[in-house]
């Protein structure tokens, strides 16, 4: 099933879609009066934090298609299907490693600690966008980079999994668009903590969150799903892969995440930028220089991934930076 977030004469709603894009609104999934209100009562994160997983939500979805559709989707303004709880950003594709450490370092080839687990970084969950949404230049950058990934969702909360049972954890799958400010980030990154700023403006999910059993038949027999990935910078195709392309699956990133604490309701995990165009600074690194040139205002940038759904967002001035002083350098006195 697929399940929408969206605005619509001024009320926000959650629904399932059928076979024509109609959308059924889910029962109990209240709306909330008022076009400013966009954290939501009865939200898709709500239903989600409940914590019953796939088969209530299934559950919920069935008793929705079976009652009339409301507007079909191409009425409404879609929003982000879920505000995560957390959202952990792993690197699992070795093109795009290899990629982007030429383009940032001048390094060749993967480091062999790379293969010894999953890397991941927390990213804000407080900058979330939704297909359609305008993506403000984040403050004091000039280098903006998109990157295409699918993240996956989790229902249930687990702790010390194994790949086995995560897969039972795995909710949905939804796009994701991990925008990132280059210049920001590679000189944020010599102090060795980060990304900061770099990646912390904006990251777009939706078109909506599809559930785990529709994207079943796309599995490949070692448990990654076989899916096309495409991205489009103001029409033209520059990146195309394939998410099975990935270094470990999706529950053995979830095993990962768990160990040692907890994965709950409604944290993302994002699959890390996929090979072969999946971001610009990837290709930078391979030419040997900004080409394509880095995004500005006025572009758009869609990322469509079989069987999950299609986001377009169109980069807009962002806000000047707030001026802060440079650290101090201080005298190191004790008492």
């Amino acid at each position: 099933m697929r399940f929408a977030t969206y605005a619509h004469r001024g009320d926000v709603h959650v629904a399932v879609l059928d076979e024509d894009d109609g959308l059924h609104p889910v029962t109990g999934a209240r709306p909330v009066t008022g076009a400013r209100s966009l954290t939501r009562v009865g939200s898709l994160s709500e239903i989600i934090a409940a914590g019953a997983g796939l088969p209530a939500l299934l559950d919920l979805g069935a008793a929705a298609l079976d009652a009339p559709a409301g507007p079909h989707v191409s009425e409404v303004r879609l929003l982000p299907p879920l505000q995560p709880a957390s959202i952990r950003d792993f690197v699992t594709f070795e093109e795009h490693v290899e990629g982007v450490r030429r383009s940032v370092s001048g390094a060749v080839g993967v480091p062999e600690q790379w293969y010894a687990a999953p890397t991941f970084y927390f990213t804000n969950p407080h900058a979330v966008y939704g297909p359609g949404d305008d993506i403000p230049m984040p403050p004091g950058s000039t280098v903006l980079d998109f990157e295409l990934e699918v993240a996956a969702v989790i229902g249930r909360e687990g702790r010390d999994l194994t790949p086995e049972q995560a897969r039972d954890h795995i909710l949905g799958y939804t796009v994701f668009n991990d925008w990132s400010a280059r210049d920001l980030q590679s000189a944020e990154m010599t102090v060795g903590l980060g990304p900061c700023k770099g990646k912390d403006t904006a990251t777009t999910l939706g078109p909506y969150l599809v559930t785990a059993d529709e994207l079943a038949p796309y599995r490949d027999p070692d448990g990654f799903l076989r899916l096309a990935l495409t991205a489009e910078v103001n029409g033209e195709v520059v990146g195309r892969d394939l998410l099975s392309n990935m270094s470990w699956t999706f529950e053995e990133m979830v095993a990962y995440a768990s160990r040692g604490t907890r994965v709950v309701p409604g944290d993302v995990l994002g699959s890390g930028t996929c090979g072969n165009g999946g971001c610009l600074a990837e290709l930078w690194g391979r030419r040997g220089g900004r080409d394509p040139r880095p995004l500005k205002p006025g572009d758009t940038v869609t990322l469509t991934v079989e069987g999950v759904g299609r986001v377009t967002n169109t980069v807009v001035p962002g806000p000047d930076p707030v001026a802060i002083p440079a650290g101090r350098r201080r005298s190191r006195e004790r008492p």
